[in-house]
């Protein structure tokens, strides 16, 4: 039997970033079962754009990790992928997913983000892929050596609604960060993998930040995460929306 897929998609304020999304979700091939926008209070046109696409529109208060959950909640599909606004997928996204989650051994998944936009940011997103593994040497060892890796939200992470459901989903207020605890939960349930299918997530905050300040940004708020610090994690990563 062929597993529906669902797309979760966290939303604030993401009018420029939409359109875009909107053309390359519709190239998909084959087609998720559902679409689901999460708004967490956009003040310009996001929700408009929403509707006008025929997505389901899903209303909550700001933050990534409620959105991220009241998304999956809302889904009636078997598979989920949280995708973010401005990560592009591959036209087979679909399809990987299903192949991916067949094996049940793999509790978590993830694509392999490039991050491109001005021009292509091959040192960050090395980088980033290292970070999935010193990361939870650092901040968790007893996974590490487990062999556990650390996904990050433009990876397109992607699960079955089951188990997230089961493992409680993000936890509550997290604005950033929501997905390193998801993987600490999934690491319960078995193993974490990040696939070789590339999807590509905007380089707006390098752009923005410059490289050297956006990877110090980066590190910081991880460092927030690990230490326990949650007040402190969202003041530190500014929005460049």
């Amino acid at each position: 039997m062929t597993k529906s897929v669902a797309l979760v998609i966290p939303l604030l304020d993401e009018e420029k970033a939409l359109p875009a999304l909107i053309e390359v979700v519709r190239t998909l091939d084959p087609q998720p079962a559902e679409i689901i926008a999460v708004d967490g209070g956009s003040t310009d046109r996001t929700r408009g754009i929403v509707r006008e696409a025929g997505w389901t529109l899903v209303e909550t208060a700001k933050g990534r990790a409620l959105q991220i959950n009241a998304g999956v909640k809302a889904a009636q599909s078997s598979l989920v992928c949280i995708l973010h606004a401005d990560t592009i997928p591959p036209p087979d996204m679909v399809q990987v997913i299903r192949e991916t989650l067949e094996d049940n051994r793999i509790a978590l998944a993830s694509f392999t983000p490039l991050i491109t936009g001005e021009k292509t940011r091959w040192f960050t997103s090395a980088h980033n892929f290292i970070k999935t593994w010193y990361a939870p040497l650092l901040t968790r060892p007893h996974l590490f050596f487990r062999g556990v890796r650390l996904l990050f939200g433009d990876h397109a992470m992607f699960f079955r609604r089951a188990d997230f459901l089961v493992i409680g989903g993000c936890t509550p207020g997290d604005a950033v960060m929501e997905e390193a605890d998801l993987c600490v939960k999934f690491a319960e349930l078995g193993r974490i993998e990040m696939v070789r299918r590339v999807v590509r997530t905007s380089d707006r905050r390098i752009a923005a930040w410059g490289p050297v300040k956006a990877n110090w940004i980066y590190f910081k708020v991880g460092m927030l995460w690990a230490f326990g610090l949650r007040s402190r994690m969202e003041k530190n990563y500014p929005d460049v929306r």
